[in-house]
């Protein structure tokens, strides 16, 4: 229910004479949950005579401020803007698995493959397992041993999509923590190895150097990183091979989708990374899980362009949250015992603290990145010329908007060679108080939720 506090800001602004002009503001921000709020002013002088022609300021916005969308990537922030991320990294995906987007149509014909790398088993956890439409039982063991804590390592349940306890260890004490924390941390680097021993096996395959490699073939991609229950990441990828110049150009006719195989297959096997060594810790040597999925994508069926595209942007817009953990960062005198998170997810970021405080593991900046439970990556990643970028398209989306603008006249049409603009903004804040958060989830139709919170003041 509204507080006393969040019904009395929303009659407020309701009685603001300014209110019109502020819930065009939430309009445009397309329901953002936490808009930025700027101060500032933008001039346009004629560059001749140096004339002005023309101002806006936000001096006479409500509040003396204009707010714009915060474009998070991220769901449990703010979905709207996270939508608009979703929306676009598909698009790029998909441009370059059928072209579009100033990719060529003919790329559809390169050998493209989608790849899941997965993480190595840290300890038994529960599960949900399925056989044809059937749920299976989760660990069901006969005369189960007991582990050293005198945990019996089975469970004969059939989990629900929903229950809490998947990716919960049978028994946290076995569990291995500091491997599954330094797995994420490393993952980065793990999968820039993959890439290059995929590059490497191509040219063994082919009987060329790297560099002759290179003169007739690229490896192209773009990347995601999902969370799995247990708290581990693993990688989706699509994997394309290109001729010497990119999708513009087609491979050799030697390259194929199974010669591709062949090089993931060997790649994900042979690739390893060792984290540093603390004094008094083990020394780890990390590597992906032998769960490896490579499969052909296709223009019918259950692996088609758009699905693949599909569940990239999916996970792009995800993180670590899913998992029963923060979508904010921990501080060193947060109560770990008091977080509203699960207590695998606790005992994730407790390690992570651990280890950070550790001089040998400081470049891993795990304290840091704890609420992601070590990795640090970027959660969508592509190589170069796969296909457009994220730029060029929230580019292209701002000059559709600037056109429109113009044309129903609301900007003034400005030429470049003869108009000089100069724009000086100021960081005011982010969010919404408690009444406009109401107000804004009744004008753009989306839940209020505890994501919307008050701004943070000027700065």
């Amino acid at each position: 229910m509204p507080t006393t506090h969040a019904i009395a800001g929303l009659i407020t602004r309701l009685h603001d004479p300014h209110y019109a002009r502020w819930a065009a503001q939430i309009r445009r921000t397309g329901g953002c949950r936490q808009p930025i709020h700027l101060r500032g002013k933008v001039e346009h002088y004629d560059r001749a005579t140096g004339h002005l022609l023309h101002r806006y300021s936000t001096h006479l916005e409500p509040d003396g401020m204009l707010r714009v969308p915060c474009k998070t990537r991220r769901a449990s922030r703010c979905p709207s803007c996270a939508e608009t991320y979703r929306a676009d990294t598909y698009h790029l995906v998909r441009a370059g698995l059928i072209g579009g987007k100033g990719v060529p149509n003919t790329v559809a014909a390169h050998p493209c493959l989608f790849v899941t790398l997965t993480a190595p088993s840290f300890g038994t956890v529960h599960s949900r397992r399925e056989k044809d439409g059937k749920v299976l039982p989760c660990h069901p063991r006969r005369d189960a041993p007991r582990c050293p804590h005198g945990q019996v390592m089975s469970c004969t349940a059939r989990h629900g999509a929903d229950e809490a306890c998947l990716g919960e260890p049978l028994c946290p004490d076995c569990y291995d923590y500091t491997s599954s924390v330094l797995f994420n941390a490393m993952a980065p680097e793990l999968w820039r190895r993959f890439t290059m021993a995929l590059r490497r096996h191509l040219a063994k395959l082919t009987g060329l150097t790297l560099k002759g490699l290179a003169g007739q073939l690229v490896v192209s991609f773009a990347k995601v990183a999902e969370y799995q229950k247990r708290g581990v990441v693993h990688l989706h990828a699509v994997i394309r091979l290109d001729g010497p110049d990119g999708p513009t150009s087609p491979p050799p006719a030697w390259a194929s989708a199974d010669m591709l195989t062949q090089a993931i297959q060997h790649a994900a096997s042979a690739v390893t990374v060792t984290p540093p060594t603390a004094a008094g810790e083990l020394s780890r040597v990390l590597r992906w899980g032998a769960q490896l999925d490579v499969r052909p994508i296709t223009m019918s069926g259950d692996l088609t362009e758009q699905a693949v595209a599909a569940y990239i942007a999916k996970y792009a817009t995800k993180a670590a949250e899913c998992v029963g953990t923060l979508d904010r960062r921990v501080q060193l005198l947060d109560n770990l015992a008091a977080l509203p998170i699960r207590d695998h997810a606790r005992r994730l970021i407790a390690e992570c603290l651990r280890l950070g405080s550790l001089d040998e593991l400081a470049d891993l900046r795990l304290i840091q990145w704890a609420h992601m439970l070590g990795f640090r990556g970027h959660f969508s990643t592509k190589s170069r010329r796969y296909s457009t970028t994220l730029g060029a398209l929230r580019a292209a989306r701002a000059e559709h908007k600037r056109d429109e603008q113009i044309t129903n006249g609301r900007l003034p049409l400005v030429d470049e060679d003869t108009v000089l603009v100069i724009a000086t903004w100021q960081y005011a804040g982010q969010g919404l108080s408690a009444g406009d958060a109401l107000l804004a989830a009744a004008i753009t139709g989306t839940p209020m939720t505890a994501s919307m919170q008050p701004y943070g003041g000027e700065s």
